[in-house]
């Protein structure tokens, strides 16, 4: 674990991909909602707590809000970052119609929010695939929920414009982080939940184009003062698989040149994808979920979906340049995070090693978390 202390004007960033706290999370925990839901493989939201208890165990019900983060709730605490921001990808309302034809239906109890209190999260990322499974009403809800309980939101909105603007946290004397979110159209977003004048949705892009990206660019142009800390977060590109396309790669490195964007935070994708570091910004193409419900789900296993990772970026206010990122390897037993064994963080030290060289720049397994290393190219200043 990486020592608690940070230079001044170093803000540290918890940051993870997919937290999946609908569906079968949700009847664990004390509050859930009707467990009715209508995919093709399945009627109960309990039928994935069943697939968990076949392949782990079985779970004492119900659980303590805090139950699953497990491991997570002591690292977080040992790390004491400024920020915790996450992409959470579910409805959160008792209420709604599943969306017309979408086979997968995520939403949690507005009375299981204390499972995102519970670990501190400041943030959370709305712009997915998942926040409008129950419609408009619940988007509403979700959006009134985590209001309610003190969590700021980003890439979802009662209209275009609220859809687009970006949290804003304060930090230090003055300091700002701003948090902006999209979603792509290559994850399963329909253009039909965009974000409109006058109707909520998504902060939806139609592409990775040089014109899109000169039109995110604007945009956050407009909000940008000196002194702030940028996060791009982007749900973008499948569920499965290590590529990465050369036009979100460019999408990514055009705002980072404009000097608009300091950490590029991508999610999408059940697994953790390569990392790269681009004129001393991070890129993280794709953080992988870091609790979901599939737990017993077989035909995956080359991608071992049940290893997750924590990321911390530590970035300099002075100057936006990354200073420090680490990734604690975390797996998932009984819908609770636990630490990662000694197996299980060599595998994900070699396969991310392995698609990090592809991106230039090299991962290392060191006292148990996985470490930046050598960075190629045309860095402004490399970490470590």
């Amino acid at each position: 674990m990486r020592p608690g202390g940070k230079g001044d004007g170093v803000v540290r960033l918890f940051l993870a991909g997919d937290v999946m706290f609908g569906r079968g999370i949700d009847q664990i925990l004390p509050h859930p909602v009707d467990p009715w839901i209508d995919e093709p493989w399945a009627r109960s939201a309990l039928d994935y707590v069943g697939l968990a208890e076949r392949a782990s165990g079985p779970i004492d019900r119900p659980v303590p809000f805090a139950y699953p983060w497990g491991d997570a709730l002591e690292i977080l605490g040992q790390a004491r970052p400024d920020l915790r921001l996450v992409n959470l990808e579910t409805a959160v309302t008792d209420r709604g119609e599943p969306w017309p034809g979408k086979g997968i239906q995520y939403r949690m109890s507005p009375g299981n929010l204390g499972a995102l209190t519970a670990a501190g999260i400041d943030g959370c990322v709305l712009a997915n695939n998942h926040v409008l499974d129950w419609g408009y009403d619940g988007l509403e809800d979700t959006l009134d929920g985590l209001a309610d309980a003190g969590i700021a939101t980003a890439g979802a909105g009662r209209d275009a414009d609220r859809a687009a603007a970006p949290a804003v946290f304060p930090v230090g004397d003055g300091g700002r982080v701003l948090l902006f979110a999209w979603g792509g159209p290559d994850c399963g977003i329909p253009e039909s939940w965009s974000a409109r004048p006058g109707r909520c949705g998504v902060n939806r892009l139609a592409g990775f184009s040089a014109a899109e990206g000169a039109a995110v660019a604007r945009h956050i142009r407009q909000w940008r003062r000196p002194g702030d800390i940028v996060v791009l977060s982007v749900h973008w590109g499948g569920n499965w698989g290590y590529g990465i396309p050369g036009e979100r790669r460019a999408f990514a490195h055009s705002l980072i040149e404009a000097g608009l964007v300091d950490l590029v935070h991508g999610h999408s994708s059940h697994h953790p994808k390569g990392i790269e570091i681009h004129r001393g910004r991070p890129i993280l193409h794709g953080c992988g979920d870091l609790v979901n419900d599939y737990e017993g789900i077989r035909g995956h296993e080359a991608f071992r979906p049940e290893l997750s990772l924590m990321v911390f970026a530590d970035i300099d206010r002075r100057d936006g340049c990354l200073v420090d990122l680490w990734l604690v390897p975390m797996r998932i037993r009984r819908m609770r995070l636990e630490r990662a064994g000694t197996a299980e963080r060599e595998w994900l030290a070699g396969r991310l090693d392995r698609e990090c060289a592809g991106l230039g720049c090299r991962l290392a397994l060191e006292d148990g978390v996985l470490r930046l290393g050598a960075v190629e190219g045309d860095q402004s200043r490399p970490p470590g």
